[in-house]
């Protein structure tokens, strides 16, 4: 029958995947994978989740006028749970979103501060990727997929994240002025159970990009199946003035596991980003593969934007 094909791949990986590997760490790492990105002083800059050799994980900072090969890898960590003390990082410090807001000059690193209490919402600023400052942990465990949007609306700061209550792991909202003291919770992205793509768990991937339609987010959905969860890439779009506002939904992914690199690794069958860089319409997107390797896709906002504008809610 007719029009009964859904959906297609919106990206297109790069030639040069897997970008980074821990064979191009210049210490000793069990894996790297789940980046933030940014560019700083011109140069493309992903801050690393590197998994050490006990298991844990901390952050580094690699560079590259290209934002494909000739990467600088830095000799020690950004942030590192034993230089800090602090309690809620004893079991590694994961997944950062990296966001610059203008109105306080510095950059935002929102991430995952483990520990034997839990996963939790940690925050850090700084100005250079050379020292931060950490403000700690923002949100109680069980916490985590943060991401603080790029601008205040109104007069407040925004950031999407993923509480889990039991089984039930949707996206949400929460709000504040002074990026420590997080309140009034909205759900805006549910998972959507049943047989579907994105129906056992959803989480933020990348901080929101704004567009003329509305805030675009890039999200992650996971599928149960016997052998385990498959991690793909799903899009929505959020109102501008007020992001509680869920506008459209992609029924359907952008970007899932397919490659040998996506499908073999330490956690097979992932497709996880925490970072994009947005040239004019393209949009590169940097991923971590089956939770060992760092890669590139590539696709353009407009089209995604368009393919949004056929779903709306």
């Amino acid at each position: 029958m007719k029009g009964l094909r859904v959906g297609r791949e919106l990206f297109t990986r790069s030639e040069h995947n897997p970008l980074i590997t821990h064979r191009d760490m210049p210490y000793c790492c069990n894996t790297v994978f789940n980046p933030g990105a940014a560019v700083v002083d011109g140069e493309v800059l992903l801050l690393l989740r590197v998994e050490d050799l006990e298991g844990r994980s901390h952050l580094t900072v690699a560079r590259s006028k290209d934002g494909v090969t000739d990467w600088r890898i830095e000799d020690e960590p950004l942030m590192h749970p034993r230089e800090h003390g602090t309690p809620y990082e004893e079991y590694g410090i994961e997944d950062p979103r990296l966001t610059y807001l203008e109105d306080i000059g510095k950059w935002v690193i929102v991430y995952t501060a483990y520990s034997p209490m839990g996963a939790g919402v940690a925050l850090a600023v700084t100005e250079d990727f050379k020292t931060v400052e950490r403000y700690g942990l923002v949100l109680a465990p069980n916490n985590k997929d943060a991401a603080v949007f790029p601008r205040k609306i109104g007069d407040k700061y925004w950031m999407l994240h993923r509480p889990a209550a039991g089984q039930i792991e949707h996206v949400w909202l929460t709000e504040c002025v002074d990026l420590v003291h997080w309140g009034h919770p909205w759900m805006v992205i549910n998972e959507r159970g049943g047989p579907w793509w994105d129906g056992y768990r959803v989480g933020a991937n990348s901080p929101p990009i704004e567009t003329e339609d509305g805030w675009l987010v890039l999200y992650h959905g996971v599928k149960q199946f016997p052998g385990g969860p498959t991690y793909r890439m799903g899009a929505a779009l959020l109102d501008l003035e007020d992001p509680r506002r869920l506008l459209a939904r992609l029924p359907y992914w952008i970007l899932g596991p397919h490659e040998p690199y996506e499908t073999s690794g330490e956690v097979p069958n992932v497709v996880f980003s925490n970072g994009h860089i947005l040239d004019g319409d393209k949009l590169h997107i940097y991923y971590g593969a089956a939770d060992s390797s760092v890669c590139l896709a590539t696709g353009r906002l407009s089209v995604i934007v368009e393919e949004l504008r056929q779903h709306r809610v």
